[in-house]
């Protein structure tokens, strides 16, 4: 069986489990997606799967297009890979960030 085009992909349909605030980390289990608005439970709404999103940050520097996971305890960004479900995979930094700072720009990992 040959594929289909479906869609472009950069946001996918998902039925939430609980309520979901618009701008909220939602966690896919190997990677991470962002709410595009609010969900109420037992509804779908659209979470984006692409594109950087401004996220908080643990301390420590970033760098430039260095590796970045959601920490689920934390729910924040950090350096430290860690082990799923703890760290999961989010994307990579789209600029350097200072270890004061308290956001870094994430480009979704897709």
């Amino acid at each position: 069986m040959s594929a289909k085009y479906w869609q472009k992909g950069e946001a996918i349909d998902y039925t939430a489990a609980a309520k979901i605030a618009a701008g909220d980390v939602v966690n896919l289990a190997t990677r991470i997606g962002v709410a595009a608005a609010d969900i109420a439970a037992g509804e779908t709404g659209a979470v984006h799967v692409t594109g950087v999103f401004e996220m908080p940050k643990a301390t420590g520097a970033v760098t430039l297009g260095q590796a970045l996971y959601w920490v689920v305890a934390d729910e924040n960004i950090s350096t430290a890979a860690g082990t799923e479900p703890a760290n999961i995979p989010a994307g990579w930094a789209v600029a350097a960030a200072e270890s004061a700072d308290t956001t870094v720009l994430v480009k979704l990992l897709g």
